[in-house]
């Protein structure tokens, strides 16, 4: 009899298992990405942002929705994610993920998703949003939910990164195929800190860089 199981209920036991997923934690954001100075704009824009979650930092409530608002679509549009060749989906299902051996589907919704829409088989960037019901939920609760929806992307593809976060924290991962994949957990970021703060567009620019530039942005 056929197991269908949610990516949100899965641990990273699960994960590596079902998936032959391994993890490593050796990443280093300046030696996989190129970071580059942000102007002045960027970085009064950035304190903006971050002036305006505060509040919801010391009442420890933040939604998912909330999250998104006022930190997630800022910075996306910041580094350039609002702009062609790039279309964002948002609140979508995943295909099923069957697991032969096991006789089992993994199905999930993945939060953002980030796609060339010119070359559909251009790098992706997956983000998901940890919604804090009751103080911060640690972004490490994430990560099994975001690795099952990177695992597709590597049907056609040596990479891809994501974002785990609850609006506060910003764990980026770096996903490599292979037998099995590698998962590579870059330094943990947050949105206080204004060394963070700066490094987190910078990373975000980076990746859109990376993988969707066009030469004219």
């Amino acid at each position: 009899m056929s197991t269908t199981l949610n990516a949100r209920n899965l641990t990273l036991a699960d994960v590596h298992r079902l998936l032959n997923f391994q993890m490593q934690t050796d990443g280093k954001l300046t030696s996989e990405l190129s970071l580059e100075p942000l102007t002045e704009a960027e970085q009064q824009e950035l304190i903006c942002i971050r002036d305006d979650f505060q509040p919801y930092i010391a009442a420890g409530k933040m939604s998912e929705g909330i999250v998104k608002a006022l930190t997630v679509f800022p910075l996306l549009r910041l580094a350039g994610f609002y702009r062609s060749p790039i279309q964002l989906s948002i609140e979508e299902g995943i295909d099923a993920i069957c697991i032969d051996t096991e006789d089992t589907k993994v199905t999930g919704r993945m939060d953002i998703l980030a796609i060339n829409h010119v070359e559909r088989t251009s790098p992706l960037f997956w983000i998901l949003v940890i919604e804090a019901k009751e103080g911060l939920s640690n972004v490490w609760a994430g990560l099994p939910q975001l690795l099952t929806y990177t695992y597709k992307s590597l049907d056609h593809q040596s990479s891809v990164w994501g974002l785990a976060t609850n609006g506060l924290n910003y764990q980026f991962v770096q996903v490599q195929a292979g037998n099995p994949a590698i998962y590579r957990l870059m330094p943990l970021l947050n949105l206080i800190e204004s060394d963070h703060l700066l490094q987190l567009l910078q990373v975000l620019k980076a990746i859109h860089n990376l993988n969707f530039s066009t030469g004219d942005s």
